[in-house]
C-alpha cells in the first residue's frame, strides 16, 4: 500500500510539473491555435464536455474546436461532414488536445491514463471494463498507441485495464515516448466515422457530437 501511495504521488508531482512547464512553453502555440480558431470558425475557441473521471466521478474536458456549429441531428450533419480543414489537422498532430493540460494541472486529468469516453456508455460497461475508471484518466494511454482509433472500443478497454494493473513509472515514460514518436511522424487520423469501430452499441443519435474521435 505504501508502494502504491508513493508511485501515486510521484505521478502526480509529474503530471503537474510537465503540464505546469507545457503550459508555459506551448503558450505561443496555443494562442496561435486560438486565434486561428477564432478567425476560421468564429466563437467559441474552446470545446467543453462533461466526461468521467477517476471513480467515474465527472469532469469538465477541455479541448479546441474542431468542428462548425449547426444541426447536429445524426440524419443532417455527421462528425466527418462538420469537421473543418482546420479542425482535421489540430486532430492529426493532437493539438487540440492542448487545452487539457489545464485538466491535468488541476488533476482531473493524467499525462498517461485511460482516455475518458462519453458518460453514455459508463452504463454499457462490465464490471471488468469499468476498472478503467479505477485510476485518472489520460491525455494519451496504452490503447492509444495500440492502434487508438483503429481498433474497437472493446479492445481499447482491455488495453485501458491492463494499464490499471501494470502501471508504472516506466510503463508511463514508454508511453509519452511513443506517443511523441507518432505525432512527430505521420500524426493520427481524424474524421473517421465512429461507427466503424463502436461496438459497444450505442446508437449515434444519443452520442454528443463533438470528442467522439477518442
Amino acid at each position: 500500500m505504501l508502494a502504491k501511495a508513493i508511485s501515486r504521488a510521484a505521478k502526480r508531482t509529474l503530471d503537474f510539473a510537465i503540464a505546469t512547464i507545457g503550459m508555459v512553453v506551448l503558450s505561443p502555440l496555443m494562442l496561435a491555435v486560438a486565434l486561428a480558431i477564432r478567425w476560421r470558425m468564429g466563437s467559441p475557441v474552446l470545446f467543453r464536455q462533461r466526461r468521467p473521471g477517476l471513480q467515474a466521478r465527472p469532469f469538465t474536458i477541455l479541448k479546441f474546436r474542431t468542428m462548425t456549429i449547426g444541426d447536429t441531428s445524426a440524419t443532417h450533419h455527421s462528425d466527418e461532414a462538420r469537421l473543418t480543414p482546420l479542425g482535421a489537422s489540430l486532430r492529426r498532430y493532437s493539438l487540440d488536445e492542448l487545452p487539457q493540460l489545464w485538466n491535468v494541472m488541476k488533476g482531473e486529468m493524467s499525462l498517461v491514463g485511460p482516455r475518458p469516453l462519453l458518460t453514455e456508455y459508463l452504463n454499457r460497461y462490465t464490471p471488468e471494463q469499468a476498472r478503467r475508471h479505477e485510476v485518472t484518466p489520460g491525455i494519451t494511454g496504452w490503447a492509444q498507441v495500440q492502434g487508438r482509433q483503429d481498433i474497437p472500443f472493446s479492445r481499447r478497454l482491455e488495453y485501458d485495464v491492463w494499464y490499471v494493473d501494470h502501471q508504472t513509472f516506466w510503463l508511463d515514460l514508454k508511453i509519452l515516448w511513443t506517443t511523441l514518436l507518432k505525432l512527430l511522424g505521420s500524426g493520427v487520423s481524424s474524421g473517421q466515422d465512429v461507427r466503424l469501430v463502436d461496438d459497444l452499441g450505442l446508437h449515434p443519435a444519443t452520442r454528443k457530437r463533438e470528442g467522439v474521435h477518442d
